[in-house]
């Protein structure tokens, strides 16, 4: 079933969670480990992020420089098929512009149908650690652009304009959206009018980035209903795991602490602490969105399985 359907059909709020590929040099099982912890509670998608190589450039002895990959994980494709076809529940590979080109996209792309995988979310990706070096023209800037290529493989048309036989099953996706803003959007409007033109191209829902505050997510789908957004507008939680992600998730992902969760977090001693603090504040965030009728509360799981797991303990 696909997500768009799972959201639809649901009548009550969904529970979905994101994984991140381990590492090269592990297996699939680090994956099966995380998803065996939370299946009891009836994941209706999975997401699996997807990320692009970084690399340094190292200094040799005879001065020249030589490019060196510092991280490299699996592909989301093979484990959104390994995960499909162990567990029977629907995943949801990631798919970024940035990193990966046109070709790499379309390969990606062709596999996926091949596995069964359609559903998707499209993402830009992060720009902050891409080789500078890369050759722009084979690349987007923009995740609408990339839903375009996504749009045009469900009409049968190739990235290079070339046409082929349209896959039986045209894929399905999600895109994101920024209830506290884009770092690069010059205000809200402007952000809530790129989630409408992502909407009006085939967006079946939106997945917003994490916040904290709730009241800024209610403010945010007020303001794209408004502005006739009508799908699904999923909220991305987190619970804080650590004491300085007091300050790095601001600077990383924007993404404001209120004033009382981070007077709580200054007390604290220990990670420890700060993870004790995170559970209570994420456990009151996702009943008051549940009362709120939200389509699916989709968790940023990522060093924090054991911390989501006790809230969907107490909240499901």
């Amino acid at each position: 079933m696909r997500v768009i359907e799972h959201l639809n059909n649901s009548k009550q709020t969904a529970f979905s969670f994101e994984i991140l590929p381990p590492l090269k040099g592990n297996n699939i099982h680090k994956v099966y480990h995380v998803i065996d912890k939370l299946r009891e509670f009836d994941p209706k998608y999975i997401n699996i992020t997807s990320h692009h190589s970084e690399f340094i450039y190292k200094t040799l002895p005879d001065g020249s420089y030589q490019r060196v990959n510092i991280r490299k994980r699996p592909g989301s494709v093979a484990i959104a098929s390994a995960i499909q076809n162990k567990y029977g529940i629907t995943a949801v590979p990631h798919i970024i512009c940035k990193g990966f080109t046109k070709d790499e996209t379309e390969y990606a792309l062709i596999d996926l149908n091949f596995l069964g995988v359609y559903d998707l979310l499209l993402l830009r990706g992060d720009v902050k650690t891409l080789d500078p070096n890369l050759d722009k023209s084979l690349y987007y800037n923009y995740a609408t652009e990339l839903q375009e290529q996504v749009n045009n493989f469900n009409k049968g048309i190739a990235a290079d304009g070339s046409t082929f036989e349209a896959n039986e099953t045209p894929f399905s996706y999600g895109m994101a959206c920024y209830p506290e803003k884009h770092e690069e959007a010059p205000n809200m409007e402007s952000d809530i009018y790129y989630a409408k033109k992502k909407v009006e191209n085939g967006a079946d829902y939106l997945v917003t980035q994490m916040f904290f505050d709730n009241e800024k997510y209610y403010s945010f789908v007020e303001r794209c209903r408004k502005e006739g957004i009508t799908v699904p507008i999923i909220p991305g939680v987190k619970p804080i795991v650590f004491k300085n992600q007091l300050t790095v998730l601001p600077k990383i992902f924007r993404s404001d602490i209120p004033e009382l969760l981070a007077k709580e977090l200054r007390k604290c001693k220990t990670d420890n602490d700060a993870k004790i603090v995170g559970i209570e504040w994420c456990k009151g965030q996702c009943k008051d969105l549940i009362a709120h009728s939200v389509p699916s509360l989709h968790f940023y799981s990522f060093m924090a399985t054991d911390s989501v797991h006790q809230i969907a303990k107490e909240v499901y």
